[in-house]
């Protein structure tokens, strides 16, 4: 796979997902997505942002807002990052942990600045995922995302990957690029892009990077 390589902010860059519809779903799919997020909605699954988290438990920064996912997103990306990620994550528990908390903030914060177009696509992909109708009958999970395994989400993301289906190629694509430039983008881990990172006259004269 491809990684968006970052640049030299040190930070992910969603500026060019953000000119393009992810799900370019046509009419039908754009529909039945709709359909599918208002009854989500109704039936009582996570709606809202899920604003601050406790550390505890979560591994999440207490001083990050999250202003897009809401908790279902996050456990959603929790299961599947081990899988997109794979190798690329720490070894280390703890510091695998951060690792992917770490990435979803990002993720959450890259979405916040997507066009209202591109956040309605994902917000209905992701009420698609964590719907418990849909997500057994659509996506073929049948464990509620917290308590899916990693093999069990790899075989989820391969069958969309090679779906026939339309909706389900490009919801497989909008997750593993906003996935990618959330980890791969950040400069902890642009070594494993074989990004070197910036050159030293750069980090001398950028801001940035003074307090980095």
């Amino acid at each position: 796979m491809n990684h968006p390589l970052p640049d030299s902010s040190g930070q992910p860059q969603f500026t060019d997902l953000n000119r393009r519809s992810f799900l370019k779903t046509g009419l039908s799919g754009a529909l039945f997505l709709g359909t599918v997020s208002v009854t989500a909605g109704l039936s009582g699954c996570a709606t809202e942002p899920a604003g601050r988290l406790s550390a505890v438990g979560t591994r999440m920064d207490a001083s990050y807002q999250f202003r897009f996912l809401n908790e279902d997103d996050i456990a959603l990306f929790e299961a599947l990052l081990p899988a997109m990620i794979g190798p690329g994550l720490p070894e280390q528990s703890q510091a695998r942990n951060m690792a992917i908390a770490g990435t979803i903030e990002r993720i959450d914060a890259g979405i916040h600045k997507f066009g209202p177009a591109n956040q309605k696509e994902l917000r209905q992909l992701f009420d698609l995922l964590n719907f418990g109708l849909t997500r057994v009958t659509v996506a073929r999970v049948w464990s509620s995302w917290p308590n899916v395994t990693t093999a069990e989400a790899d075989a989820f993301l391969e069958r969309w990957r090679t779906s026939r289906i339309g909706l389900f190629n490009n919801g497989y694509i909008a997750l593993t690029k906003i996935s990618n430039v959330a980890f791969y983008g950040y400069r902890d881990f642009w070594h494993l892009s074989g990004y070197p990172g910036p050159p030293q006259y750069a980090v001398d004269a950028l801001p940035q990077f003074q307090n980095a």
